[in-house]
């Protein structure tokens, strides 16, 4: 029985997840602390985040079509 490679889609959506929070976090605590301006840098690594999440979402339900009626039990390590 050959097992097919963990697709690492999963580990990225929870890993750009967590970057992105922090960085809303930070910013929003760097916004408050020191003005707008260094908050910027972080806002902006957010919303790279977000796009991140949005592209991995998509590749992870095109993976789901391309493999309808296939066992899914080892395609991802999360799921």
């Amino acid at each position: 029985m050959t097992v097919a490679p963990h697709s690492p889609l999963n580990l990225r959506l929870l890993l750009a997840g967590f970057g992105t929070l922090i960085c809303l976090v930070f910013g929003v605590l760097t916004l408050r602390a020191f003005g707008v301006g260094p908050s910027l840098f972080l806002f902006a690594l957010a919303a790279v985040g977000v796009v991140d999440l949005v592209v991995l979402q998509r590749r992870r339900s095109q993976r789901g079509r391309a493999h309808a009626g296939r066992d899914h039990t080892h395609d991802s390590l999360f799921e």
